[in-house]
């Protein structure tokens, strides 16, 4: 048989790794069980997507598949049925009680899915499997870490090749599609997974001049005008000429799991201000690397980096300028927006497997956007680790 075809595609360590910490958040979040359906968790689940969904109970050793398509997958433990409605009864015929407390993906699952799914089973109020999720997937195993560390050497081999892309009068599209095709044929799946139903985005965003001041609708640190209002997001078409700004954050998805990673790029030199703020933007990610151990509030991080920004005189640029982001990072793997967040209010704190970018940005009117980001990994004493290891100087197209 082709071991592609077998539904659980983790090995024994990490499925075993993933389900005990599923389990024990479960708990604590007093559900029974959790039947989960959405892609990302799927795959967080499984190591594949299908159509169907994974029964996770507190009571059984492991979880249960209920699979629509495609039909000839294998494995133990698979349940093939034809609508969600036929889980119950499969569920009772193998003696299994879902309790009364059942998970549901409630964030991201439709209210017409989320109705139907409570009526099968018989409840007035289903549990949020989503923030227990969210919880688990925030740390990750060996093995993710790993995964996560072969996209960023992967992404990194694009990035240093971005100045050969270059030809003189493109404009930022051009090098965007040529940055595109490099990232494919080197192996890059395309997907951009953004968790939130108002988050849009293709393979990246490439922000040349001024276009970088010009506010967007979408939570994301840096903003453009887009192509269209339809997706008014990043490149507009601006010719790249010297004295600008070329900012590239674009899709690290190799294998399932991303990183995150930006670099600045300039067909000459830029303004003494973009090049202060650019350093400053090194500083702050080198200083919470140290930072960012187990047990430190993510708040924190923040208050530092603006503590930082200040000492510089640059907070009028930090983050935007016309429109400031309210955060300075975020977690990343599966979803290129998981937890923890680093905000001034956000609640998360530092754990050990974290995986976190940082991306400490500044947009300099006349100039464009400066900065850099990276993505680390909390570690169990000492700084964290990065994973995404281009130059970090202001590159030369």
């Amino acid at each position: 048989m082709n071991d592609k075809r077998i539904i659980q595609l983790l090995d024994d360590q990490d499925f075993y790794d993933r389900f005990e910490r599923i389990k024990h958040v479960m708990s604590d979040s007093g559900l029974d069980s959790m039947l989960i359906g959405g892609n990302a968790n799927l795959f967080y689940l499984t190591g594949r997507v299908f159509a169907g969904y994974v029964f996770i109970s507190t009571s059984t050793t492991g979880p249960l598949y209920f699979v629509r398509r495609p039909n000839d997958l294998a494995g133990d433990n698979i349940f093939f049925i034809r609508k969600p409605e036929d889980i119950p009864g499969e569920l009772s015929a193998a003696g299994i009680d879902a309790g009364r407390h059942i998970g549901l993906e409630t964030d991201t699952t439709s209210y017409t899915m989320c109705r139907r799914l409570m009526k099968a089973f018989g409840m007035s109020e289903a549990g949020n499997a989503d923030a227990v999720l969210r919880t688990v997937r925030s740390v990750k195993t060996g093995r993710e870490i790993e995964l996560i560390a072969e996209s960023g050497i992967k992404q990194e081999g694009v990035y240093r090749e971005i100045p050969s892309l270059y030809r003189s009068g493109m404009t930022d599209i051009d090098l965007q599609i040529e940055i595109e095709y490099l990232s494919r044929q080197r192996g890059c799946l395309g997907q951009f997974r953004i968790s939130g139903d108002s988050m849009e985005l293709f393979m990246g965003n490439i922000l040349a001049g001024d276009n970088a001041d010009t506010p967007t609708p979408y939570d994301f640190a840096m903003g453009g005008g887009g192509q269209h209002p339809s997706l008014p997001v990043g490149a507009n078409g601006t010719v790249i000429t010297d004295g600008m700004s070329v900012m590239v954050d674009c899709n690290g998805n190799f294998n399932g799991y991303m990183t995150d990673m930006t670099r600045v790029f300039s067909t000459s030199e830029v303004s003494q201000l973009a090049l202060e703020a650019h350093d400053c933007s090194r500083e702050i990610c080198r200083k919470l690397a140290e930072a960012g151990q187990p047990g430190v509030p993510a708040r924190m991080l923040y208050e530092q980096a603006l503590e930082i920004v200040r000492s510089h005189g640059l907070e009028a640029f930090f983050m935007g300028h016309r429109q400031h982001a309210g955060f300075i990072g975020h977690g990343v793997g599966i979803e290129i927006n998981e937890m923890p967040v680093i905000a001034p209010r956000s609640r998360d704190v530092l754990e050990v497997g974290n995986v976190i970018a940082l991306e400490p940005k500044f947009v300099i009117p006349g100039t464009g956007a400066v900065g850099i980001e990276n993505t680390y990994v909390v570690c169990g004493a000492g700084p964290m680790r990065c994973l995404t290891n281009a130059p970090e100087e202001i590159i030369r197209l």
